[in-house]
């Protein structure tokens, strides 16, 4: 039953909860870390651990996405970033980050930012960049935004996307765009989900939405995973600040899993996969995540500390990008003598008490000492909320 307070005559709001609310509740024998799997499988690909990366800049470069897929995990390439626009992207990044540590203003690297973005696309570098990754031999994912997702999908998909990941601060069953027919006229044309994955051969995962509602007419669209939140960090992401839009992950992580439930009595058992986008900066944030529902989450500043991500220790959320309405800031997440191998952030050995390496390590001993072997079952665990 929704928890409903009155805050003025005739409106009320839902009281919410955040990750940092929650915490997991063991109740059952516990086992050892070494008999529980962090395996997770969507459509026909499966993984070693529940975890893709932010489609940004700083974390997505073709050879980050490489090592990702090699680790076990899912790289994401933004098919709208830098690698899509530009040759030489690596001094691109480097002129960006010089900004960001030299000058006092932080929205001079925002600026840049925009100016980088506004390059057009060439869709023989989005090709190139795409092929790079699917020539490893790993499995490729392409992030497009729904304004862009029919323009592009043809596009990556035939240098070789296997998951095509549709992905907006919030997205809809139906997403109007406005589009330029010439002699100044703009006609809108609404991109209807359901219609566009219906004609793709490949998996869609889309998002981000924030509650049951908006979660199960996505899943009504036929997507393959579902994307809960916008991929809010604190002192990287300002959606609230300039949209006044806000996620409470935990409650919208638990609405979505419900509405999963939902759709799969409606449906007679077709699953779609609830991955969580947002607040998960420790390997306990990832755990909670999973016990509040998840079945995979999205990682970004975690990973921006890992010696190969390629915005050398900053972060950036791709909104930040956006030319009229950036929504987000350049944040300094590990000195270059702090960076650790991604293998070591995601798999570990950890030398960090707080939970910033070892990202799957962490999540399989919670697993273990709440008594849960896999994560499908670990989404039962007791939970347990601060007063």
């Amino acid at each position: 039953m929704r928890d409903l307070v009155e805050f003025g005559m005739g409106r009320t709001a839902r009281r919410t909860y955040e990750l940092e609310d929650i915490s997991i509740v063991p109740s059952r024998r516990t086992r050892s870390s070494k008999n529980v799997s962090t395996a997770w499988q969507i459509d026909a690909y499966r993984f070693g651990a529940p975890i893709l990366n932010h489609p940004t800049d700083a974390l997505g470069s073709p050879e980050a996405a490489i090592e990702m897929g090699r680790l076990g995990a899912l790289g994401v390439l933004d098919g709208e970033g830098l690698w899509a626009r530009h040759e030489n992207v690596e001094e691109k990044i480097a002129e960006l980050v010089d900004i960001a540590e030299n000058n006092p203003d932080p929205a001079a690297a925002v600026r840049h930012l925009q100016k980088l973005h506004s390059a057009p696309i060439s869709n023989d570098l989005l090709s190139a960049a795409v092929r790079r990754v699917r020539d490893a031999g790993v499995t490729t994912a392409v992030r497009v935004s729904p304004q862009h997702a029919a323009e592009l999908a043809p596009t990556v998909i035939a240098a070789g996307a296997e998951i095509l990941v549709v992905h907006g601060t919030i997205i809809s069953a139906e997403h109007v765009v406005l589009v330029d027919r010439g002699d100044d006229e703009l006609v809108a044309e609404p991109l209807n989900l359901k219609t566009f994955i219906s004609d793709l051969d490949i998996p869609v995962i889309a998002g981000g939405v924030h509650d049951h509602r908006t979660a199960l007419h996505l899943m009504r669209t036929g997507a393959a995973g579902v994307i809960v939140g916008y991929g809010s960090a604190e002192g990287a992401t300002t959606t609230g600040e300039v949209l006044g839009i806000g996620v409470p992950m935990a409650t919208a992580i638990a609405d979505a899993a419900a509405a999963r439930r939902d759709y799969l009595d409606e449906t007679g058992g077709r699953y779609v996969h609830v991955i969580a986008d947002g607040d998960i900066h420790t390997s306990g944030d990832l755990a909670k995540a999973i016990a509040c529902g998840a079945d995979a989450a999205v990682l970004g500043t975690p990973l921006a500390a890992a010696s190969s991500a390629p915005g050398k220790g900053w972060y950036w959320p791709s909104a930040a990008a956006h030319p009229v309405t950036p929504r987000g800031a350049l944040l300094q997440v590990a000195e270059e003598s702090e960076r650790s191998s991604l293998d070591v952030v995601l798999n570990g050995p950890s030398d960090d008490p707080d939970g910033l390496l070892n990202f799957v390590g962490g999540l399989r001993r919670s697993m273990a000492k709440a008594g849960y072997s896999d994560l499908k079952e670990f989404q039962k665990v007791g939970l347990s909320v601060r007063a």
